[in-house]
C-alpha cells in the first residue's frame, strides 16, 4: 500500500490550525449532530449557491489558463460537477422552503461569500494553474473529507437525519470521484511546477482559503435566514 504523502496532505499538515478551524467548525459539528438550526442551513444553502456560481467561473478560468488537453479536461470536469451535480442538490434542498433558483440568484452575496470567491478568482488571475487549484482544494476536496467523516461519526442510517441529502451527496460515490480527480490534478500540477521555494507561498494560499471556509460557516450561524 502506497502511503506517500501527496501535496494535499502536506498542505493540510503545514496549515493544521487553519484546516482544523474549517473542518471542525461548530457549523460542521452541529450539522453532523442534527442540531444545526434550519435557518442557519438555509442561509448556507443560498450563499453556497451564489458561491458555486463564482466557483464555476474559477474552473472556467482554469480551462482558459490550461496549456494541455489533460488540464483542459480536468477544468471542464470541475465546471460540470458544479453546474450538473452540486447546484442541482442546492435547488432540491432550497425547494423545501419555497426558494426557487430565481429567488436564490436574486439574493445578495454576503461579505464572507464575496471575500472567499474573489480570493479564489484573484489567485487564478494573478497566479498559475497550481495557485488556482490550491485555492480551490479546501472546498472541493475538503467537502468530501467532511462528509465522509460525518457518515462515520453518525454510525446510523441517515433516513431520519434532517441534513441527510447534503451529507449523502458529498459522501456519495459521484462527489467522492470529483474530489479524488481534483486531488490527482493538484498532484500532477505540483509535480510539474512546485519547487521547495514555492511551497510556503502555496501554504499561504491554502491557509487563507481554509480560514475563508471557516468564515463561510460562521456567516451562516451569524445570519440565519
Amino acid at each position: 500500500m502506497n502511503t506517500r504523502e501527496d501535496i494535499f496532505d502536506r498542505l493540510k499538515r503545514e496549515c493544521k490550525a487553519d484546516w482544523s478551524a474549517y473542518v471542525d467548525h461548530a457549523f460542521v459539528l452541529k450539522l453532523g449532530r442534527a442540531t444545526l438550526p434550519e435557518a442557519a442551513f438555509r442561509t448556507y444553502l443560498v450563499q453556497d449557491y451564489l458561491f458555486l456560481i463564482q466557483f464555476a467561473r474559477a474552473y472556467a478560468l482554469a480551462l482558459y489558463k490550461s496549456r494541455t488537453l489533460s488540464d483542459m479536461r480536468a477544468a471542464h470536469a470541475g465546471v460540470a460537477a458544479i453546474l450538473d451535480v452540486e447546484m442541482d442538490l442546492h435547488v432540491r434542498l432550497c425547494s423545501r422552503w419555497g426558494l426557487t433558483p430565481d429567488r436564490i440568484e436574486a439574493a445578495p452575496e454576503l461579505q464572507a461569500t464575496v471575500a472567499y470567491t474573489r480570493f479564489v478568482l484573484d489567485c487564478g488571475m494573478s497566479g498559475d494553474l497550481l495557485d488556482l487549484h490550491v485555492a480551490l482544494a479546501p472546498c472541493v476536496i475538503g467537502y468530501a473529507e467532511i462528509a465522509t467523516r460525518l457518515i462515520a461519526e453518525i454510525q446510523t442510517p441517515l433516513t431520519n437525519h434532517p441534513y441527510r441529502e447534503w451529507i449523502g451527496e458529498y459522501a456519495g460515490d459521484a462527489y467522492q470521484a470529483v474530489a479524488q480527480n481534483a486531488r490527482e490534478q493538484l498532484e500532477r500540477l505540483a509535480a510539474r511546477s512546485m519547487t521547495a521555494e514555492r511551497f510556503p507561498e502555496l501554504c499561504g494560499i491554502f491557509a487563507k482559503a481554509s480560514r475563508l471556509e471557516a468564515d463561510f460557516w460562521q456567516m451562516a450561524l451569524d445570519h440565519p435566514a
